[in-house]
């Protein structure tokens, strides 16, 4: 090697070779630069805020973090909403009675009474409704300014709803046939061969004892992370790219902004939905468990 040939050797004109050590040297600096800007993507980490006191640890006792405040606002709202609209019932409703009349009469007739009949559904009227009013207004919460995220986009609340209805069921056939016959009935169905109870009843146990609690969990929990996941996307990149993006770069923004209050909207009717499956499979269960056989 020629005596100052390490001098000479940044100094060749190699294509490529300025852009890649400008390169080298502005990717530590936005590697840097990350936390404190730049678009970030949401994750997980949504539906794990960090505790308002107490801890979120898995070994801790208690911990209240973001998502808990949410569900309680919304129970104080809602409960206050209905106290408002009822406190002064009268034969001739006025908007906030007839508003809750419309809700409790969707449930009644359109869900209720179409799936159990009249006098299955009575006794169970009030649980059906409460499940309706509690799903509904969680799931809202997520597109309601300063709240932003569903009460039901964590396991907890879809979890013990679930439970709720598992019990319920349970305890409506068990009180309507007795144990024994609750059991026959819905672990053996009547006009199977013998010999295909030893497939067909391991599947009825499973899907009694764990699927039907299960799917009601998962399906509403899977479609309100979807949809806050796809709201924080579209805002966020919003954000980053009217204020941040350069040129033609913040027509983008632009885009992302119509995609974020189409999904409002979306939600929106994703939100009605899911408390009206959630709200019609817990009827759909409950007659299951009133039939002499299925």
């Amino acid at each position: 090697m020629l005596p100052g040939a390490g001098q000479h050797h940044v100094e060749l004109d190699v294509p490529g070779e300025f852009t890649l050590s400008t390169a080298a040297i502005a990717v530590p600096i936005r590697a840097e630069g990350e936390d404190d800007g730049g678009f970030h993507a949401p994750g997980m980490e949504e539906f794990f805020p960090g505790a308002i006191f107490g801890s979120t640890e898995l070994s801790s006792f208690f911990g209240f973090d973001r998502i808990m405040l949410v569900r309680l606002v919304v129970v104080v709202v809602l409960l206050l909403l209905l106290w408002l609209a009822t406190r002064r019932a009268s034969l001739i409703p006025g908007r906030g009675q007839s508003l809750v009349e419309l809700g409790v009469g969707f449930v009644r007739h359109q869900i209720a009474e179409q799936i159990m009949g009249k006098e299955r559904a009575r006794p169970h009227l009030a649980m059906l409704t409460t499940i309706f009013f509690t799903v509904l207004a969680m799931n809202l919460a997520g597109v309601v300014p300063f709240l932003n995220i569903g009460g039901t986009s964590r396991v907890g609340l879809p979890l013990v709803l679930a439970l709720w209805v598992f019990i319920a069921y349970l305890a409506a056939g068990v009180r309507a046939h007795g144990i024994g016959k609750y059991l026959k009935s819905q672990l053996f169905p009547a006009g199977v061969p013998w010999p295909a109870y030893f497939l067909i009843t391991p599947i009825e146990i499973l899907q009694v004892f764990v699927l039907r609690p299960a799917t009601l969990t998962l399906r509403l929990l899977a479609n309100m992370m979807a949809g806050h996941l796809m709201l924080v996307l579209c805002f966020s990149a919003t954000h980053f790219l009217l204020l941040e993006g350069g040129g033609l770069i913040k027509v983008t923004g632009l885009l992302a902004l119509g995609g974020g209050l189409f999904i409002t909207l979306f939600e929106v009717f994703v939100s009605v939905l899911q408390a009206y499956i959630f709200t019609l499979l817990s009827a759909i269960y409950l007659n299951f468990a009133l039939e002499e056989e299925h």
